[in-house]
C-alpha cells in the first residue's frame, strides 16, 4: 500500500514537473525573446526559415545539429555602404542551469558587405568557423543567439591567440567593446535541445 501511494505521488510529481517545464518554456520564449529578437534578421536553413524567436520543432532538431551547414543570413534593411559583423553564441553551455562554458562561440564573421547581407548570401572574413547547435543529452533547451553589429570604417577585426584556442568561455561583450562595434542592429535566437531528448 505504501509503495503504491509513493508510486502515484512520484508519477503526479513527474507529470506536474513536465507540465510546468513546457508551459513556462513557451512563456519564456514569448516574453524574454520579445525583448531580444529585433531588427528583422532572417536565418534560413534548408527546410526551416527563422524570422522570429522560436523553439525548433522536434522534426528539425537532428537536421539542424547534424546535417545542415551554416544558414543563410539576411537583413533586408542592411545599408549597402556599411560592413557588418555576425556573432552566433550559446549562453547555455554546457547547460542552462550550469553555464560554466558560456559563451560558446558557434560562428563569427566580420567584414560582411551590406549588399550581400541584403541578398542573404553573406561573404566576409571568417574569424570562427560555423559549428552547428549540438546541445548535449539531458541538458534541456539551449538558446542560440545571432547578433549583428555595424563595423566602423577601416576597422580590422581579429581574435586574440587566447580566443583562438577555445570556443568556450568567450566574452562577446569584450570583443564588441574592443572593436567598438555598433549595435546590435539586429538580433535573433532559437531554442533547441538534443534530438533524442
Amino acid at each position: 500500500m505504501f509503495f503504491r501511494a509513493f508510486l502515484l505521488l512520484a508519477v503526479a510529481c513527474v507529470q506536474r514537473s513536465c507540465q510546468h517545464q513546457s508551459g513556462p518554456l513557451k512563456d519564456e520564449v514569448l516574453t524574454e525573446d520579445r525583448r531580444f529578437c529585433r531588427g528583422e534578421l532572417e536565418i534560413s536553413y534548408p527546410d526551416l526559415d527563422i524570422r522570429s524567436c522560436m523553439i525548433i520543432p522536434q522534426e528539425f532538431r537532428e537536421k539542424i545539429s547534424q546535417k545542415w551547414g551554416p544558414p543563410q543570413v539576411r537583413l533586408a534593411m542592411a545599408d549597402k555602404q556599411k560592413k557588418y559583423t555576425l556573432i552566433m553564441v550559446d549562453p547555455d553551455a554546457p547547460s542552462r542551469t550550469n553555464p560554466s562554458r558560456a559563451y560558446w562561440r558557434h560562428w563569427l564573421m566580420a567584414d560582411i558587405e551590406g549588399s550581400s547581407l541584403k541578398e542573404g548570401d553573406i561573404k566576409g572574413t571568417l574569424l570562427s568557423e560555423y559549428t552547428p547547435p549540438t546541445p548535449p543529452k539531458r541538458t534541456g533547451f539551449h538558446r542560440y543567439k545571432f547578433l549583428l553589429y555595424e563595423q566602423n570604417p577601416g576597422q580590422v577585426l581579429s581574435l586574440s591567440q587566447q580566443e583562438q584556442q577555445s570556443l568556450g568561455n568567450w566574452d562577446p561583450e569584450a570583443f564588441v567593446e574592443r572593436f567598438e562595434l555598433v549595435g546590435p542592429v539586429a538580433s535573433l535566437q532559437f531554442l533547441t535541445q538534443h534530438s533524442k531528448d
